[in-house]
């Protein structure tokens, strides 16, 4: 199919996607709930394993949540740099930079997984499995919520860190103790541009 045969919301959803950026500064211009809540029921209608919905999102707009979140994962981070042997001025600018990414967002929503509703199994093998879909399920909500903020207008982040501290990240937070933080996301108006490349598709698919 040409450009030119394509419909029209196939091309508006691919240019979509393609200009999708993972922007990590943006300005300090709050972001109103309304905007918010639709990038959380973008979210929620993603495709999920046996429809068991397992993500849970909790959202930071204060600066103190934020900080205190910050901070307790900085702690971390130079605890385990420095476990490793690290140059303490590596560690001090990892931790700041850490810091500054999660402070500077006007938004951060964690974004975590429950087993509340998974399918339970007697094996080792199966209940992984059913783990691992719950995953994949919650990737794709995330997926959902960031590809609403570039229709939004926003920009925003994928970052991974709450993965290496999820229980740090659920006690600091106050969150369920059946809520598993994978990820967040950091949101905001940009106040930076990138540019990404791709490698060639035909280097990563083969038609059987």
């Amino acid at each position: 199919m040409s450009d030119n045969d394509r419909p029209t919301n196939a091309g508006i959803l691919l240019d979509l996607i393609k200009s999708r950026r993972s922007v990590r500064r943006y300005t300090a211009e709050p972001i109103p709930e309304a905007t918010i809540l639709r990038l959380l029921e973008a979210g929620s209608w993603a495709p999920s394993a046996h429809n068991r919905q397992p993500w849970r999102f909790a959202v930071l707009t204060g600066p103190a949540d934020q900080e205190r979140l910050a901070r307790a994962m900085g702690a971390r981070l130079r605890a385990d740099r420095s476990a490793d042997g690290d140059d303490p001025a590596d560690i001090e600018r990892d931790v700041a930079r850490s810091f500054a990414r999660l402070t500077g967002a006007p938004v951060l929503i964690v974004v975590c997984l429950s087993r509340v509703d998974l399918d339970r199994y007697p094996d080792a093998r199966r209940s992984h499995n059913e783990w691992v879909m719950a995953v994949q399920s919650t990737a794709m909500a995330a997926q959902n919520m960031l590809l609403q903020a570039q229709a939004e207008g926003l920009a925003a982040c994928w970052v991974c860190a709450p993965l290496f501290v999820p229980d740090l990240v659920r006690q600091t937070l106050g969150l369920a103790e059946d809520w598993e933080p994978l990820g967040l996301i950091t949101l905001g108006k940009p106040a930076e541009e990138r540019t990404k490349m791709r490698a060639p598709l035909e280097t990563k698919v083969r038609f059987l």
